[in-house]
């Protein structure tokens, strides 16, 4: 079982920055598929970008070259810099935590473990 909570989240000015920190908790996450994404009010949820445990890095592309994702194992902690905001990018920040296990025989076993959320808001 893995917990995860977010912080960093808060009221920021239009161009402006902050950084989103997700300790997690229970079990190292060193193996595990970590994630942000966002859920701004009265649409789905979004991903905004992921770091795998291969160290690939996936964004989405109205995030790329504004925000950075990174990991610290030895914290056990996942990062997202977010620089240059923009009023669009205000919504629930949410930490998540994914990955897949083979249990032979065919059988996978898949774990997800989602933060509470933080809220960024951006004024204009």
């Amino acid at each position: 079982q893995v917990q995860l909570v977010e912080s960093g989240g808060g009221l920021v000015q239009a161009g402006g920055s902050l950084k989103l920190s997700c300790a997690a908790s229970g079990s190292t996450v060193s193996f595990y598929r970590m994630s942000w994404y966002r859920q701004a009010a009265g649409k789905q949820r979004e991903l905004v970008a992921e770091y795998d445990s291969d160290g690939n890095i996936r964004y989405a592309d109205s995030v790329r070259g504004r925000f950075t994702i990174s990991r610290d194992n030895a914290k056990n902690s996942v990062y997202l810099q977010m620089n240059r905001l923009k009023p669009e990018d205000a919504a629930v920040y949410y930490c998540f935590a994914n990955k897949f296990i083979d249990r032979g025989g065919g059988e996978l076993q898949i774990l997800n473990y989602w933060g509470q959320g933080t809220q960024v808001t951006v004024s204009s």
